[in-house]
């Protein structure tokens, strides 16, 4: 039995392939003949250009600054060439995977990202980088990387907008004639995590392009694009800007129906949603580039802090009126008012009182029907007997008064609410114009 058993233990031995770590000869560099070529120099040199395939798996996007015009973005970055100074003997045809330590004993393309801000490897907790040798010379050369790019944002109709950016590939050394760079399998090259997700924006899509770009000194390169779109999320904005606005206009136009006698409280409420709306604009753009065109949101919350505004000069106006008036009436009543009781013939009675007794009338008895004032200011005189917050009496009659005048002298009497004319079409003006304005607004950036 025993006899048994180390025939089968010699014979699993027998099986098994060797370790040809443990062989001096069989070193990395022994089996790639890394020592025996100039790997300095691109696969093929002086013939034609090697093509290099590119693939990428996005991890995750990170961030979008509409202050700095970024983005930053975290994948895996994968080439594909061949090389034939590194293929090697393998009965199994089995490739050979080495980390980031003989990269820098073989040749691997230049690839760099253009317009990149910051990037680099990650090396927790080693290098991220892998190299996959074929026996037939076939490599594969992945690696892990974080890039921030720049992206150029149009904002002109910032926060409905949508942002389109691109992450650049290319060559930094070879040309087209000496390097072709090209996505492996089109758009199926470029393939994304479905759980990206970011809070302010919606990934409408992904794709890849490739074009040539020129350099004046130093000639024509392959690029590659990875291009992304993102649409904004506007809920956040509607309830951090859009709806206080709005509130605030509206809160501006309570002032119209506030008495225009009371001075202390339209202007303390024209005031504070003026400078409430200078705080909700300040406060958006402190965080937004500061950028020489006007942006939707601008429209909208400059549009209405001129509404809010045009209410405080509309109390101004109110105001300014009602004093000019209230100063002609009170001139008025000085030239009317005085007693002509030692004048003979001629009597005139105005009383600023509403009420009056029957005996009252009937002592007006002998009095003329001449007014005291003179004839170019009996105009005037009516005009201001008819004004607001006044109810005035003019009566004059003569010795020959009867009932029947008596009662005109009754009817005489005017009465007007104590409203102005502007609050009564602001009330009407500043709402509409408001709708009609957000009616245009919501239809074009919508």
């Amino acid at each position: 039995m025993k006899l048994w058993r180390s025939l089968v233990e010699v014979s699993s031995l027998a099986k098994k392939p060797p370790d040809v770590t443990k062989s001096r000869k069989m070193k990395t560099e022994h089996l790639l003949k890394v020592d025996d070529h100039d790997f300095t120099m691109r696969p093929a040199f002086g013939g034609p250009a090697i093509p290099v395939g590119v693939d990428v798996q996005v991890e995750s996007l990170d961030s979008i600054s509409e202050v700095d015009m970024d983005f930053t973005m975290t994948l895996y970055l994968r080439h594909y060439w061949k090389d034939e100074r590194l293929s090697f003997t393998s009965s199994t045809n089995k490739s050979m995977t080495f980390d980031g330590r003989l990269v820098k004993k073989i040749w691997v393309p230049d690839v760099f990202f253009v317009h990149s801000k910051r990037s680099f490897i990650h090396d927790t907790t080693t290098d991220n980088i892998m190299l996959r040798v074929f026996p037939d010379g076939h490599v594969l050369y992945s690696l892990r990387v974080t890039v921030t790019a720049a992206c150029n944002m149009d904002f002109s109709r910032f926060p409905l907008d949508s942002q389109t950016c691109s992450l650049e590939l290319e060559s930094y050394a070879y040309t087209d004639e000496d390097l072709m760079l090209y996505w492996k399998s089109g758009d199926e090259s470029l393939s994304t995590d479905d759980r990206i997700s970011l809070s302010q924006f919606l990934i409408q899509k992904f794709h890849t392009t490739s074009r040539l770009a020129f350099y004046s000194s130093t000639g024509w390169y392959n690029r590659l694009y990875i291009n992304f779109t993102l649409r904004r999320h506007i809920f956040f904005f509607l309830l951090q800007t859009y709806f206080p606005a709005t509130l605030m206009v509206m809160l501006s136009w309570v002032s119209f129906w506030i008495d225009r006698r009371a001075v202390p409280a339209r202007v303390s409420l024209g005031i504070t949603t003026v400078l409430t709306m200078s705080t909700i604009i300040t406060g958006v753009n402190a965080s937004m580039p500061r950028v020489s065109y006007i942006k939707a949101v601008d429209i909208y919350l400059w549009v209405s802090f001129v509404f809010v505004f045009l209410s405080v000069l509309e109390y101004a106006a109110v105001n300014y009126l009602s004093t000019v008036q209230d100063r002609r009436e009170r001139k008025m009543r000085e030239r009317s008012l005085p007693c002509t009781c030692g004048i003979s013939q001629t009597r005139t009675m105005t009383m600023l009182d509403g009420t009056y007794s029957e005996a009252d009338t009937n002592s007006l008895a002998g009095y003329t029907e001449e007014p005291m004032v003179p004839e170019e200011e009996q105009e005037e005189l009516h005009e201001v007997l008819e004004k607001p917050e006044h109810m005035v009496v003019h009566l004059s009659v003569s010795s020959e008064s009867t009932t029947t005048k008596k009662k005109k002298s009754l009817r005489a009497i005017n009465i007007i609410q104590n409203t102005h004319a502007i609050d009564k079409y602001s009330r009407m003006i500043f709402p509409g114009s408001y709708i009609f304005f957000n009616l245009i607004y919501w239809s074009v950036y919508c």
